[in-house]
């Protein structure tokens, strides 16, 4: 009853709970003029407040002049003389908006208390000659700033207008509807950003742009920051980079711009890493220089100790390493006691009063797994695997800390088993269920995500903190409006669409395999045309985004150049030239002229990165030069290269004359390994078989082994053969694909063929149909393969507790399904247990081999493995452990890790019988949350090696 009194009370002040922003007035003149046909409100803030509402202020100002052209007085003053006002403050500290709380003209009970919470309220004849009032009013500093903020992104100002020149689009006039609105508070405490792995890119761009990593650039960064509503940085730190003594006033601004900043996981007690250096201070270990090492913390804390700050404590090696000591806890904790006590004696008052993270990286897990805490009041920093797979998440007991828990999550990285830094390979689908995985396990008081050179990272970034502010705003459905969303935010509202699924593909193209991990052998050349799909995907996004760049004004050609089409055209390309690489080394070792058409290709599209780099470069008179300098091609080991370094290639020595050759599609390998012996090609006569249900279509690759041009001519023996050509001049190679016209087939097993001529030879190639398919299900097995996307179910039964998700987008090759809510209990196994299933036809009895394609999951409960169940028809399920066998303490090394991150997918097998031919089941059976399924493939004798794996079957609806 109580609470619903609070309600009445509060009802009036919620009745307008939007902000919404229009560039006409209503007849009924309701709305808040900010920019009239002739005046702008002016903007008064308190003199007492902190200053960063007096930034915030200004911000606004700004923001209203690049809109509208007019900008508006910012002043302090207690007797207004102006029609329309905008009162901007703190809860408490403006003696305006204490005045009007006073009168009760306007409400702020629920800001009290709350953090970074803010009211955005209109107010009519607020004081005596002002007609009307915005009165934006922040629970603390932060909240206010993010209040102003939320308004100069609805008047059409980006938080990117500057880090990627999204356009801010021109208005005359600028119009509030009446509102009252109340934030609820960011859900995660703290939210922020590392800008690591920052060389060359970020510390040459920043040397040339403001003549060093100084206060001038973190002027940029902060006020994104805030602009992302987001309040927490770890700052550049490569060597030698050392955020307080390169710029004395770095640690100055970012408090007035209201950041909390800290120091990256190995960097304790506000000293960065190169400090150490600097400092002379001997050998860095606590046993044998505890005294140096104490004085050492103790000055970086005295440094900042008047600042908003989270001091990282513990200890590991020099540098990003483990202690020499190996996993010391008794020494560990002592060195925590010590860095507290430190912290009590500079600050004045007890350790608990000043926010600490102890962070749980790399071999620090193991501290925590031997049983190692901390005081409550330190935030426990978790970590993903590097790879953005969450390596462990607190149990329920262990929620109730004032510190709470954090998580450390990558968008780019250095290290094993290669490092990924050069372009955004991040899907915030992947963002978005480990984050949930986060959130949900309680896991809240701190999340920081490493951005690199925090360019290409824009969409990412944006994601990350929308996400953190406010989880229960993004569900599994929304994703795909936020690509909109975003889109709109920084392009408008034409080509919204188009625009969101460019952003959507290609960061799911460039997550399958980062760029740098990119090798000539990646993908399949001969099994389901996987590298020329690959290569097709990309250039076909190439093409839309350059339609669309195309067509979007002129104002937006800049952003929509590096956030969409320049992303795009880098990565088609690289993966092309890898593409062409294999395709020279596959046509040398067939004897064909194609192997130097593509050693030529391969130079040509290397050198065309270096001009794309080039072109981004050039943007905006060379404002963003040096972003795109981190090289990326030719990584034989985790480390970048010096320089990017061409795939090796061969040329091949070929006759003049042409000659007629010819490669089948699932074609016979020659016995004796090319040798002049088959030149003939008599090992390769038969394309695979069709059938109606499949309607397969297979290619005939001429090939041309000599130097002057090849004509050909292929053609059908019997009618019912189609072919996509039957004749050609060609001075490499040329597929030709063969199917069949089902009306003229004759309604039995057969064998056609076709005859392919040239260069005085000629040769028979088999065409064998099966029609006695007509009888099928589900997925149809073709060649021996059944593959069904995850998301494609039949059915799916839930429970009261549990039910089946699907993810839109999420994985390599469609969309994902997962159980929610993600911290069910395991579920005991039993016929009413959750599960989802696919019908499936196979046509000939024996063996399945069942392939489940899974994220990369770590057991982020650290106890037996993350589980499901697996079955055919009414067969006992089989219980499979996503993470048997996988060995913890040496995981960034071990086969089974460097294989799962490198390929972003784990594959987890199972053999089932099968007794008879036709119609079946297979079944999925929920035992634990967590586990991200994104593709099965049934292995009925014929499945062939690829990394993305068959593609989807046939799927025929049942009558």
């Amino acid at each position: 009853m109580k609470r619903f009194l609070i309600l009445l009370v509060l009802l009036p002040y919620l009745s307008f709970a939007q902000i919404i922003v229009s560039n006409t007035i209503d007849k009924k003149n309701a709305n808040f003029s900010i920019v009239g046909k002739r005046d702008v409100a002016a903007i008064f803030y308190d003199s007492s407040e902190n200053i960063l509402v007096k930034k915030a202020s200004d911000f606004f100002a700004d923001d209203i002049e690049k809109v509208s052209g007019k900008r508006p007085v910012v002043s302090f003053a207690d007797n207004l003389q102006e029609n329309n006002v905008i009162i901007i403050g703190t809860i408490g500290n403006n003696r305006m908006i204490n005045q009007l709380v006073v009168e009760k003209k306007i409400n702020l009970d629920a800001l009290k208390g709350q953090w970074e919470s803010f009211s955005i309220q209109t107010v009519d004849n607020p004081f005596p000659g002002v007609k009307k009032a915005l009165v934006i009013v922040g629970s603390d500093r932060r909240g206010a700033a993010y209040g102003v903020f939320s308004i100069s992104k609805e008047i059409g100002v980006s938080p990117w207008y500057w880090w990627a020149d999204a356009p801010i689009v021109k208005k005359d006039e600028i119009y509030l509807e009446k509102c009252n609105y109340v934030s609820n508070g960011p859900a995660v405490k703290y939210r922020g950003i590392f800008i690591n792995d920052e060389s060359p890119s970020f510390r040459n761009w920043a040397v040339e742009k403001f003549g060093g990593i100084n206060h001038k650039t973190y002027e940029k960064i902060f006020e994104l920051l805030l602009r992302n509503r987001a309040n927490y940085l770890w700052p550049s730190m490569w060597l030698p980079t050392m955020f307080n003594v390169d710029d004395p006033l770095n640690p100055k601004t970012a408090d007035e711009f209201g950041i909390v900043v800290s120091t990256s996981h190995h960097e304790p007690m506000m000293r960065a890493h190169n400090e150490w250096s600097l400092f002379k201070g001997g050998a860095w270990d606590y046993q044998t220089n505890k005294k140096q090492l104490q004085y050492f913390w103790r000055g970086g804390v005295e440094r900042n100790k008047n600042y908003e700050s989270a001091i990282t404590i513990g200890m590991r090696g020099d540098g990003d390493a483990g202690m020499s000591e190996g996993t010391a806890v008794d020494l560990l904790k002592t060195i925590i006691k010590d860095q507290r006590e430190i912290i009590a004696e500079v600050t004045g008052k007890p350790a608990e009063k000043t926010p600490q993270v102890w962070a749980i990286y790399k071999e620090v897990q193991d501290y925590y797994d031997k049983g190692m805490r901390v005081d409550d009041d330190i935030t426990i920093l978790f970590s993903d695997d590097n790879w953005g797979n969450i390596r462990y998440l607190p149990k329920k007991e262990d929620l109730n800390r004032s510190g709470g828990y954090g998580m450390y999550y990558h968008f780019d990285y250095v290290g094993a088993p290669v490092s990924y830094k050069w372009l955004n390979t991040t899907q915030i689908e992947r963002v978005w269920e480990q984050m949930k995985l986060t959130y949900e396990h309680g896991v809240k008081n701190l999340w920081i995500a490493n951005v690199g050179d925090i360019k290409p990272m824009e969409l990412p970034i944006s994601f990350f903190m929308d996400y953190a502010w406010n989880p229960d705003a993004i569900q599994a459905e929304d994703l795909p409006k936020y690509y909109a969303n975003w889109s709109k935010q920084q392009f408008g509202n034409e080509y919204t669409n188009e625009i969101a699924e460019l952003l959507s593909l290609y960061t799911k193209y460039n997550a399958r395999r980062t760029p740098e991990m990119v090798t000539p052998n990646t993908y399949s050349l001969e099994n389901y045309r996987e590298a020329d799909r690959i290569v097709d995907e990309y250039n076909t996004l190439v093409e839309k985004s350059r339609k669309v760049y195309g067509k979007l004004a002129e104002k937006y050609k800049t952003a929509f150049y590096q956030l969409v089409l320049s992303p795009i055209e880098m990565s088609a390309n690289v993966n092309e030239m890898y593409v062409a690489a294999a395709k020279n080394k596959y046509y040398g070792e067939r004897g064909a002229a194609s192997a130097n058409y593509y050693a030529d290709k391969v130079k040509e599209l290397f050198e065309k990165d270096a001009e794309l780099a080039k072109a981004y470069h050039e943007l905006k008179d060379g404002k963003w030069n040096h972003m795109m300098s981190q090289t990326h091609i030719g990584y034989t080991y985790w480390d970048h290269p010096p320089l990017n370094m061409m795939p090796a290639v061969s040329y091949v020595q070929i006759h003049k004359p042409a000659e007629l050759g010819y490669l089948l599609e699932y074609g016979k390998k020659p016995q004796w390994g090319w040798l002049g012996v088959e030149a003939q090609w008599a090992f390769s006569e038969e394309l695979p078989q069709f059938d109606p249900i499949n309607n397969q279509n297979y290619y005939v690759d001429i090939i041309n082994r000599g130097e002057e041009k090849l004509n050909y001519t292929i053609k059908g023996k019997d009618n019912w053969i189609k072919l996509s050509k039957e004749q050609g001049t060609i001075q490499f190679d040329e597929k030709v694909y063969v199917s069949i016209d089902w009306e003229k087939a004759p309604k039995k097993d057969i064998i056609g063929e076709i005859i392919i001529s040239g260069t005085g030879k000629e040769y028979v190639v088999k065409v064998p149909i099966h029609y006695t398919l007509s009888k099928a299900s589900g997925f149809v097995e073709n060649e021996g393969v059944i593959a069904f996307e995850a998301a494609n179910f039949t059915r799916k039964t839930d429970s009261k507790e549990v039910h089946w998700t699907v993810v839109p987008n999420f994985g390599r090759t469609d969309s994902s399904i997962i159980v929610e809510p993600v911290t069910a209990n395991r579920q005991t196994l039993s016929p009413n247990s959750p599960s989802i299933e696919y019908d499936f036809t196979v046509f000939k009895e024996g063996n399945l081999a069942i392939e489940t394609y899974l994220s990369p999951t770590q057991d982020f409960h650290k106890k037996d493995g993350l589980r499901y169940a697996i079955s055919i028809d009414e067969g006992q399920p089989q219980i499979i452990n996503m993470n048997e066998g996988e060995v913890k303490p040496d995981y960034e090394y071990a086969d089974w890790w460097s294989k799962s991150v490198g390929d972003h997918i784990k594959i987890k097998n199972s053999t089932h019988k099968m007794d008879k031919p036709g119609k079946h089941t297979l079944k999925i059976w929920m035992i634990d949350p967590g586990i991200v399924f994104q593709k099965f493939v049934i292995d009925a004798g014929g499945l062939k090696p690829s990394y993305l794996g068959p593609i989807e079957s046939v799927n025929v609806k049942a009558k």
